[in-house]
Formats: structure tokens, sequence, C-alpha cells
């Protein structure tokens, strides 16, 4: 079970990587086509993660326990606005 804090800590983890991709391809370490690839993984779970931060307050908004919310997949997440 996750709480609020280790959820932003895992963002934070998550920003700080794709800060080090684009370094690294400025760096020419990478290729353009493999930073992009992780790149999109990791704004998926950055997504997700941001995704479950909104289910947890409307829990608790909600009066129930924040804990019931889940971390939803990709589909679900990147395919609600479709």
């Amino acid at each position: 079970m996750s709480s609020d804090e280790s959820i932003h800590a895992r963002i934070a983890r998550g920003i700080d990587a794709v800060r080090r991709l684009r370094a690294a391809l400025a760096a020419g370490e990478i290729t353009q086509e493999s930073e992009h690839t992780r790149i999109r993984e990791l704004e998926q779970q950055l997504d997700r993660l941001w995704d479950l931060l909104r289910l947890r307050r409307a829990e608790r908004d909600a009066g129930q326990d924040p804990a019931r919310a889940h971390e939803r997949s990709v589909e679900q997440v990147e395919g609600y606005l479709e």
C-alpha cells in the first residue's frame, strides 16, 4: 500500500530519470530512438502515479479510505480521454 509521500517520491525519481535520459542524449551516450522509447515508458508511469494521487484524493474527499485507490493500468489511464 502506498502513501501520498511514497507516490510523490516515485514521481520525483521518474522525473530525475527523464532528466538523466535527456542529458545522456545530449552527450551522445544514447540514441534518440532509445531516449524516446524510455521517456515514453517513464511518461506513462508518471501518468499512472498522478492518476493514483487523484484517486486517493477523491477517496479522501468522499470520506473513504485513500488506501482503497489502486494504480490503474496504462490502458485505463492513457485511454480514458479517447
